[in-house]
C-alpha cells in the first residue's frame, strides 16, 4: 500500500467517520422534536432539559467508550488473555509487579485502549477476532439493551428520550470502530481484525507487539526482548498494516540498543517502500530519524524535510508523547543550539515520565537524550 493510497484510505474512513457523527447528531436533534411534541410545554426549565440532553449525549459518548474497551477486556479474557493495561482518555491503568496502578498516557486520535498479554500461540494461531470485535460487541450489545428499555419505558418522555439518545450513540460508536477504516494516524478495530484473517505473518506480528507491550509495561527493553521477535518481514507482507508495524519494532529495537546507523538505513528503506504502515509509527519513526540525523551528521537541510508541516502537526498533536518530547529536546540542543530551551523540555520530559506507563521506554529515551548531550 503505498503512501498515496494510505491517505486516500485515511481520508475515507475519516468521511465516513464524520457522516457516522453527523447523522448521530441529526438523530439527537429529531428526539428533541420529538420531545418537544410529546411534552407539549413551553416553560424555562424545558431550555434547561434540553441542554441538559445535548451535554448527555457527550456523557453517552464518554460512557460508550468505556464500554467498548471493557469489551476488549472481557471478550479478551475469554479468549485466554490476560490483563496489561486499560486506558480512558489521558487515564492508564497498567499492571506493574503485580499490581495496577494508575498512569498518564496520551494518543491523538484515540478515546482509549486496552491492551492484554496474549495466549501462547498453537501452530502459528491464536484467537484475535472476539479481542478486537470485542468493544464494538459490547457497544452494540449496551445500545441493544437500552432500546429494549425504551419499549418499556415509552410513555415516560424525558426517560424514553435520554434512553434514545444512549441508544443512537452506542450504535454509533459500534459502527465507528467495527467498519473497517484508517482513521487518521490509526487503524480501528474492524481494520485491525481484517488484518489479521487469514494472514499468519499478520497473526504472529500482533502476537509480538502485544507481548512487547506487556513485557515494556513490566520494565523490560526492547533490546532486552527475544531477537526472533523482531525478524523484518519482507516489503511485500509489509503491505499489510499488521505487519509493517513488526518492521517498526524492529526499528524500535534498534534504536533501543542504539545502533543509530542500522536503525537509520531500516527507517529509511521503510518510510519509502509502500507499506501499511499507520501514520502514528510513520510519524514516530520520522521523529527518530530526525534524531539520528542531529546526533550524526547534523545536516540542517535534511532535518528541514524532515520537519514538514505534517509533522510538526503531528508533534503538536503528541507533544506530551516521550518520543516526541526527546526529540524536542535533541533539536533545540543540537539544531538550535538553545541550552536555555532544551532544559525547560528536559524539564517536561521528566514530569511526563513521572506517571508514564512504560519506564523501560522512558530509560531508553533518556539515554538517547543523554547520548545527545555528548555531541
Amino acid at each position: 500500500m503505498n503512501r498515496k493510497n494510505n491517505k486516500k484510505q485515511n481520508a475515507w474512513g475519516q468521511y465516513v467517520q464524520m457522516v457516522l457523527y453527523i447523522l448521530l447528531g441529526i438523530v439527537w436533534g429529531l428526539l428533541i422534536i420529538k420531545y418537544d411534541e410529546n411534552t407539549n410545554s413551553e416553560s424555562s426549565l424545558e431550555v434547561l432539559i434540553y441542554i441538559g440532553m445535548f451535554i448527555f449525549m457527550y456523557v453517552a459518548i464518554l460512557m460508550h467508550i468505556v464500554i467498548h474497551e471493557a469489551g476488549h477486556l472481557i471478550f479478551g479474557l475469554i479468549s485466554g488473555y490476560k490483563f496489561s493495561s486499560f486506558r480512558i482518555f489521558s487515564f492508564m491503568w497498567i499492571k506493574e509487579n503485580r499490581k495496577i496502578k494508575l498512569k498518564r498516557l496520551s494518543i491523538a486520535g484515540t478515546g482509549g485502549q486496552c491492551l492484554m498479554d496474549p495466549p501462547d500461540m498453537t501452530e502459528g494461531k491464536f484467537p484475535v477476532t472476539m479481542y478486537n470485535l470485542g468493544g464494538s460487541l459490547m457497544n452494540t450489545f449496551a445500545a441493544f439493551c437500552s432500546l429494549c428499555l425504551f419499549f418499556i419505558i415509552a410513555d415516560m418522555p424525558l426517560f424514553s428520550t435520554i434512553v434514545l439518545i444512549f441508544t443512537a450513540v452506542g450504535f454509533c460508536i459500534a459502527l465507528v470502530n467495527g467498519i473497517p477504516m484508517r482513521l487518521g494516524i490509526i487503524d480501528n478495530d474492524g481494520y485491525n481484525a481484517f488484518a489479521l484473517s487469514k494472514n499468519v505473518d499478520a497473526m504472529k506480528s500482533f502476537w509480538v507487539q502485544m507481548k512487547a507491550c506487556a513485557l515494556s509495561n513490566r520494565g523490560i527493553r526492547a533490546k532486552d526482548m527475544p531477537a526472533e521477535w523482531f525478524d523484518i518481514p519482507s516489503d511485500e507482507a509489509m503491505k499489510n498494516s499488521m505487519v509493517a508495524a513488526q518492521g517498526v519494532f524492529a526499528c524500535n529495537r534498534l534504536m533501543d540498543a542504539q545502533l543509530f546507523e542500522e536503525a537509520d538505513v531500516l527507517m529509511s528503506h521503510m518510510l519509502e517502500i509502500d507499506s501499511g504502515m499507520v501514520d502514528l509509527h510513520r510519524n514516530l519513526m520520522i521523529c527518530d530519524r530526525m534524531c539520528v540525523e542531529l546526533i550524526s551528521e547534523n545536516r540542517r537541510e535534511v532535518i528541514d524535510e524532515m520537519l514538514s508541516k505534517e509533522q510538526k502537526k503531528f508533534m503538536k498533536q503528541m507533544k506530551s508523547f516521550p518520543t516526541v518530547i526527546r526529540t524536542e529536546y535533541v533539536f533545540a540542543l543540537l539544531y538550535e543550539k538553545d541550552s536555555q530551551k532544551a532544559e525547560k523540555i528536559k524539564a517536561r520530559f521528566e514530569k511526563c515520565a513521572k506517571t508514564y506507563p512504560s519506564q523501560s521506554d522512558i530509560q531508553s529515551e533518556r539515554e538517547l537524550m543523554e547520548f545527545a548531550e555528548k555531541r
